[in-house]
């Protein structure tokens, strides 16, 4: 049933994550014939994760994920007919109809693969989401290439034609596979959940990690056809860096947030701060008056997938420890009620980052938005360090309340005189 749980889960993260990292490298210049702006593409982006946040708070519990796969199925066939929807208001619509549909069966699948998982996996959740964040990298690592090379070499029907395909295989595969697992009603709520100040400060660092992710979405592959004259089968191969580096180390990062679970704490902040710093390097940012490489280029993004690990993996089961110690009872209800949050928060972020990227872009160029960007990393990771700091000191103050040091030296006294 174990193994069941991992292959389905496993061909959800891979399927889910290609088909959304698929328009990275040919989407942008696409819609820019149509008369889309940098805005309105980022619009378009940010559109799937506005979706996606609201679906996912809805699909907090336990959802099926057949119906999930096929609805993602039939939006992608849909996306291979926005080529032939006339320029202008009508292409611009049709892509945010389209967007919509794909954003809500994402949801569904992901925030049920993520509550599955952690129920068939209790004692080890952050190892297994770490290994299984492997076929999420594939899926990012093949998604860009394979995308920018059937787009180049076949033109624009056909990279959603082959998805649909592969989807639609998946699909049977969940169908005779995928266990079946009850769940109990749910008790807690998100609110109950949310107001919790170590959940509010993960939160934050969710958000910062998908709004930095979200803003390459719409940006990053105009700046790399700009900047280093690529055709739109390199410009995927660019992607390669990211996702590689955050699909190989997360498996080591999910086991070491298993192992010694306090160091989570330093993965989180660290992660945070590293990644404010590659991305005010990734342009580079103007005030260096450093000039761009692409081998430089390629480099901060293989450092900005490792970072990205650093801060992501921990952060599913520090919520969970978080609710555990609050009262919150275990189950597939609480499980649902995690992922849901989890993708929740990441979506809003996926929705900030390409809206203000795009915004940016257009105004400042890439290398200031991307340093501007870093600025959500910088304040997560400062607030995480500043909580744990705070949460520390007041553990330490109590354990002294519960054992004063003037009660354990009349106990010694007392010893002493009975001998």
């Amino acid at each position: 049933e174990q193994l069941c749980t991992i292959v389905a889960t496993a061909s959800i993260n891979f399927s889910s994550m290609i088909c959304y990292s698929i328009l990275g490298p040919f989407f942008p210049s696409e819609a820019e014939k149509k008369g889309a702006s940098n805005t309105i593409v980022g619009l378009i982006f940010g559109c799937f994760a506005l979706f996606n946040f609201l679906a996912s708070l809805i699909l907090g519990n336990y959802v099926s994920i057949i119906e999930a796969r096929s609805s993602l199925q039939l939006g992608f066939f849909f996306s291979r007919m926005l080529d032939k929807v006339p320029s202008g208001p009508m292409f611009i619509s049709f892509c945010f109809l389209v967007r919509a549909m794909d954003a809500i069966s994402f949801a569904a699948a992901i925030t049920a693969s993520f509550s599955i998982l952690a129920n068939a996996f209790p004692t080890n959740i952050a190892t297994v989401l770490g290994s299984l964040e492997i076929f999420t990298g594939l899926g990012l690592v093949l998604g860009p290439p394979l995308g920018g090379f059937l787009y180049q070499s076949f033109g624009y029907e056909v990279p959603f034609i082959t998805l649909g395909c592969i989807v639609l295989a998946l699909v049977l595969v969940n169908v005779c596979i995928l266990p079946k697992y009850d769940s109990a009603p749910r008790k807690e709520s998100f609110r109950k959940l949310i107001l919790l100040p170590k959940v509010i400060i993960l939160c934050l660092t969710i958000f910062s990690l998908s709004a930095c992710l979200g803003f390459l979405d719409p940006t990053m592959s105009l700046f790399i056809l700009k900047k280093f004259k690529l055709s739109a089968g390199y410009v995927g191969l660019v992607f390669l860096g990211l996702a590689l580096s955050y699909s190989l180390s997360s498996p080591l990062l999910g086991l070491l947030s298993d192992k010694l679970p306090y160091i989570r704490k330093w993965l989180l902040i660290f992660g945070g701060l590293m990644t404010a710093v590659c991305f005010f390097m990734l342009g580079p940012a103007p005030v260096l008056h450093i000039e761009s490489q692409l081998w430089m280029f390629v480099l901060v993004l293989v450092l900005v997938g490792f970072s990205l690990g650093m801060s992501a993996i921990p952060v599913f089961p520090e919520i969970l420890q978080c609710a555990y110690e609050n009262g919150f009872e275990e189950g597939l209800s609480l499980l649902g009620l995690v992922s849901g949050l989890f993708n929740a928060m990441w979506s809003l972020g996926a929705f900030v980052g390409p809206i203000l990227g795009g915004f940016l872009n257009e105004e400042l160029g890439f290398e200031w938005a991307a340093a501007i960007q870093g600025g959500w990393p910088l304040f997560s990771g400062l607030a995480t360090g500043i909580f744990y700091i705070i949460e520390a000191t007041r553990k330490s103050s109590s354990s002294s309340l519960q054992n004063p040091p003037g009660d354990n030296e009349e106990r010694t006294r007392l010893m002493g005189n009975e001998t």
